[in-house]
């Protein structure tokens, strides 16, 4: 059932004002892929603009606080908690973890998935200078607690999900 849809197919957002407060978590994924040559130059330090995972980090943080203004109907969220790791993978990849909590009446996937997202978007700013072939890949929800539709976490094959 596609919710953001009235009884006439009008775009609409859920009203979730009847719906209990409880803890919520989601956790999404990005892979950014690039030349072996562009990784070593960020884990090195060695960037002209400066410490690429430092800002696509906060940018990743940004992003997931600012959902809301970006997706039609979000709700505005008071996340407690947003956490963006970004690890080197391999020679040529940056894998990208997003974190959001929050306890309240609708779940945080947006926001991690979103996060995740313009992290990866950062990384590409941040280094098309040098590596315009970069390709942004596998932005996905792993897992999401909390809700009525309870605990989701993405299979160890990607192709089922668990729930």
């Amino acid at each position: 059932m596609l919710t953001h849809l009235d009884s006439q197919g009008n775009a609409n957002m859920v009203d979730v004002t009847a719906k209990s407060v409880t803890f919520r978590e989601a956790v999404a994924e990005a892979l950014v892929r690039m030349r072996p040559e562009t990784l070593a130059m960020i884990v090195q330090g060695d960037h002209p603009k400066g410490d690429v995972f430092a800002v696509a980090r906060i940018a990743g943080i940004q992003a997931a606080k600012k959902t809301s203004d970006l997706i039609p109907l979000c709700h505005p969220l008071l996340l407690t908690s947003v956490k963006v790791e970004l690890l080197a993978q391999g020679q040529d990849a940056v894998h990208i973890i997003a974190r959001c909590k929050l306890s309240g009446q609708t779940g945080v996937e947006m926001e991690a998935l979103t996060a995740a997202s313009v992290a990866a978007l950062t990384i590409y700013d941040m280094c098309k200078a040098v590596d315009r072939g970069m390709v942004i890949e596998s932005v996905r929800l792993l897992e999401k607690l909390g809700g009525k539709s309870g605990h989701y976490r993405l299979a160890d094959d990607a192709t089922e999900a668990e729930q």
